[in-house]
């Protein structure tokens, strides 16, 4: 069985445009995790808890972003394009499991930046690499894991709608709406699950980042202050941004949305936010900065 995703509609006289803008997004997106990954690999001083944080991070926006972008830059190309509905299932799998991991990865950098700022005696003998690793490791054992649910209730329902997509990739809201089965069952599972993976994870940020904030506000150098203010709000503007997005079209009921609304917030998480990291997170880290140039130079 096939689909049809219609992607962005009405866009004939800009689709050229959209195209060159998001495939220039999509290089730099790649360029820059990669950067990091290898930044970090190469560099043996940086092979601490905080930097395979960021490098976990960096492999996850480079898969979400390949499962993805290439399939919207085809349907944005071709102004629809046709997929296989178990093609349609893996994708809708993959963005949902690599969305959950993030999550957690967020929350695991939260907490490594409130032991480091509010516990720096602490820090060393809790942030561990080991124990670094460890949640690393179950964050993405996680978020695939949790998305084999959802995953399973949606292969069960039965495929007999319009077989359109109305949107750039395959989600939860226009395959579910491919079905003529009862969804209630996997609506509400869905809901339990994006609210748990979002809200909890969201709230322990913000938690985090409030205790670093007292923190900073103790700290007699103004300088230090402003850099530091510096720093967490721009962490804080990406993670507010990836969060609310995903409240905002999993947690939210979708009627209150119309569908080219949720195109826009979907945009914000699949496309915005892989591009701002590496930017917000690494690149204006200074040790990565000078990573990068001893890197490019030796190339």
């Amino acid at each position: 069985m096939e689909v049809w995703i219609m992607g962005l509609q009405n866009l004939e006289e800009t689709r050229v445009y959209l195209f060159t803008f998001f495939l220039i997004i999509y290089i730099i997106i790649l360029t820059g995790n990669f950067l990091v990954i290898s930044v970090v690999a190469s560099e043996t001083r940086l092979h601490s808890p905080m930097y395979i944080l960021l490098c976990s991070l960096s492999l996850s926006e480079i898969l979400f972003t390949n499962n993805l972008i290439p399939v919207f830059l085809h349907v944005l190309w071709e102004n629809g394009a046709a997929m296989y509905l178990t093609g349609c299932l893996a994708q809708f799998y993959v963005c949902g499991s690599l969305g959950a991991t993030e999550c957690f990865l967020f929350a695991s950098m939260s907490y490594d930046r409130y032991l480091a700022i509010c516990k720096p005696l602490h820090y060393i003998s809790v942030m561990s690499l080991e124990f670094c690793r460890e949640i690393v490791l179950c964050s993405w054992i996680c978020g695939f894991a949790s998305m084999l649910i959802t995953l399973i209730l949606v292969c069960q329902l039965n495929f007999c709608g319009p077989k359109v997509i109305d949107h750039f990739f395959c989600d939860f809201a226009p395959i579910v709406e491919l079905s003529c089965s009862d969804t209630n069952v996997v609506k509400i599972e869905t809901f339990i699950f994006s609210s748990t993976v979002t809200l909890f994870p969201f709230m322990f940020v913000i938690g985090s980042y409030v205790c670093i904030i007292l923190t900073i506000l103790k700290i007699s150098s103004s300088t230090g202050r402003k850099k530091a203010f510096s720093t967490c709000s721009s962490h804080l503007a990406v993670v507010c941004t990836y969060y609310g997005t995903l409240i905002s079209v999993y947690v939210v009921p979708a009627r209150y949305y119309s569908s080219e609304s949720n195109k826009i917030m979907s945009l914000l998480y699949t496309v915005v936010t892989p591009f701002l990291n590496p930017v917000i997170y690494s690149i204006r880290n200074r040790e990565i900065r000078i990573g990068i140039r001893r890197l490019l130079c030796e190339t």
